[in-house]
């Protein structure tokens, strides 16, 4: 018995390690394949229902590509004039700058006894690092160019050949379980369609109370400043933290006082507390119920396969899996491991 369970647990660890080798050198093609999968999961509903009123499969699936393209330039567009704007400020914004990092370094020579050329190297080192991030940066944004022109076409032909690609996932299936694994996968799109829905909603509530917090402290640009943290809430726990340091530092070298930093913090604590209480489960009709271990395991994991896009794609995926850990074995290991509910 101790045999059969080692030689178990040997095969499970091998399948986990082949996958993630599959994962890791194929991301080429899983990266963008996976974007259009969840794509195609959000527009199949709007393209069925068009389909329903008599609209040809190929123009819905143009049409729904359409929508999706368009809320993405525009919302390109709205930030990039937010930039800007802080551009054409920018000359004021750096002469404050200065002035506080002069202020700065008298402090820290002052009561921490490190010498202005001590600290003058350290922003030299600082600066080489972020010119390298910068360029690594630059090359994301080249490949983040590709594989957004890539997934569209991924999408279309997902959506337009959905039939072919049901009836061969289910051909891995005993003909038994064709009606279940069926249900299955549009259990999964309908909830997926309606959780990406909810999320939209709440990323645009909680960009507006941002938005209008920081305008009243009187923060520049706090429409892009609202909406970077209401986007990067995706990420949990981590997204909001790495939002506000711009924000932060703006009040910063912008304002004569503490406070405005301060305000900038408890403006986005407010607001992340009226998400996760009240906006969250007003808009969401149906919470991916994942704790947070298998959240942040997935979220990791994707990160260390795919980089920042495994960030984004692996938890959805992890809320997936769960679906179909539920459907299939809700008692089971998988499933109770995910779940989000209290151990009695």
């Amino acid at each position: 018995m101790n045999n059969e369970m080692i030689n178990s647990t040997v095969k499970y660890l091998l399948l986990i390690l082949l996958t993630g080798l599959i994962l890791y050198f194929g991301s080429v093609l899983f990266v963008p394949l996976s974007f259009a999968f969840l794509v195609s999961f959000i527009l199949y509903p709007v393209c069925k229902w068009l389909e329903s009123k008599k609209i040809p499969r190929a123009v819905a699936i143009g049409i729904g590509l359409g929508l999706i393209t368009s809320l993405i330039f525009g919302i390109i567009y709205l930030l990039t004039r937010q930039f800007l704007a802080i551009q054409e400020s920018w000359p004021d914004i750096s002469g404050k700058f200065e002035l506080a990092t002069t202020r700065l370094q008298e402090q820290l020579t002052e009561h921490f006894n490190i010498s202005k050329a001590g600290q003058d190297e350290w922003i030299k080192k600082f600066l080489e690092k972020a010119i390298t991030s910068i360029g690594t940066a630059l090359f994301s944004s080249g490949t983040s160019l590709v594989i957004g022109l890539i997934v569209p076409v991924y999408s279309a032909l997902i959506l337009y050949n959905r039939r072919q690609l049901v009836n061969i996932l289910t051909a891995f299936f005993p003909s038994e379980k064709k009606d279940q694994i069926i249900s299955i996968l549009n259990k999964t799109i309908l909830t997926y369609y309606n959780f990406i829905k909810g999320m939209l909603t709440v990323y645009l509530v909680v960009g507006l109370l941002n938005s209008i917090g920081l305008w009243l402290l009187g923060i520049p640009q706090s429409f892009l400043f609202g909406f970077i943290a209401s986007i990067l809430t995706f990420i949990p726990y981590v997204g909001i933290m790495v939002a506000s340091l711009l924000p932060i530092t703006v009040a910063w070298i912008t304002k004569d006082s503490l406070w405005y930093p301060l305000g900038v913090v408890g403006v986005f604590a407010i607001v992340q507390y009226l998400e996760a209480n009240l906006i969250f489960p007003l808009a969401v009709s149906y919470r991916l119920k994942i704790n947070t271990l298998a959240t942040l395991i997935a979220m990791f994991t994707g990160g260390i396969l795919w980089g920042a896009a495994g960030l984004i794609l692996f938890i959805p995926f992890a809320g997936m899996v769960k679906l179909i850990a539920d459907e299939i074995n809700p008692s089971g290991p998988l499933a109770r491991f995910m779940d989000n509910q209290d151990i009695n």
